[in-house]
């Protein structure tokens, strides 16, 4: 993957604008994991997400990490928010603990200052108030009062992690919308959005062809060969993918 050029803006436009459950559903016809961040929900609703991934992993609190860890603004998290901008998702790997706090209002400002695309975790979230005035996305798993530090640190960035139980690689398209976030790996992105486009387009054929038979959904859904007749009836198009 490192030979891949990162992914282009226009193309972030485009998954902004493709329901995460499409791209869920591109990603099964490949036969790639579903990519679906598990626990990490939309801090407010109405927002849509997309962008590259940037990781930060913490790890467990313990003395001596806590001493040989850099300081200041040499700490992971920081060094993470400086390579973050608007076609970037901060993504940190809490390591599904949904009570701990991976930061809140005063080191997000910095997120805010970068016109950040996009935070996602399967950790907790402080501030939760002041998070939702800064306006971009945030997904977490909970939210929370509790400082992070006395039971874990921000130690990793930009190597491949887990995020609520999927692999993210640094440059992954990351896209959200109020269902929840998906990770859309780097190496297949182009492939996905051409099966979500084929696929919305089916389904809407499909919805409208149930409106006129007023018949179970399992005629044409799944997918079959009725399926794909009736599209080609509808459309003129044959099957793509």
């Amino acid at each position: 993957m490192a030979d891949l050029p990162p992914i282009p803006d226009k193309t972030l436009e485009i998954l902004k604008r493709i329901p995460t459950q499409t791209l869920i559903d591109g990603l099964w016809v490949k036969g790639w994991p579903m990519g679906y961040v598990e626990g990490s929900r939309p801090l407010q609703l109405g927002q849509c997400m997309a962008g590259r991934a940037v990781t930060l992993r913490f790890v467990p609190h313990r003395p001596d990490l806590a001493e040989d860890k850099p300081k200041g603004d040499q700490s992971a998290e920081y060094v993470a928010f400086e390579l973050c901008g608007p076609g970037e998702v901060l993504v940190i790997d809490a390591m599904g603990w949904q009570y701990s706090s991976i930061g809140g209002d005063i080191k997000f400002l910095r997120l805010r200052q970068r016109g950040v695309g996009g935070l996602v975790t399967d950790g907790a979230a402080r501030d939760s108030k002041a998070l939702k005035e800064y306006g971009f996305p945030v997904y977490c798993a909970n939210t929370t009062a509790k400082q992070g530090p006395a039971e874990f640190w921000p130690w990793q960035v930009n190597d491949a992690i887990q995020c609520g139980g999927v692999l993210v690689r640094p440059g992954d398209a990351i896209v959200g919308d109020d269902d929840g976030a998906v990770v859309v790996p780097r190496a297949i992105v182009d492939e996905v959005i051409e099966i979500a486009h084929e696929r919305e387009e089916v389904e809407e054929v499909i919805k409208a062809q149930l409106e006129i038979e007023q018949c179970s959904p399992g005629k044409y859904y799944p997918f079959n060969d009725l399926t794909w007749q009736l599209v080609e009836e509808k459309t003129g198009k044959k099957r793509r993918t």
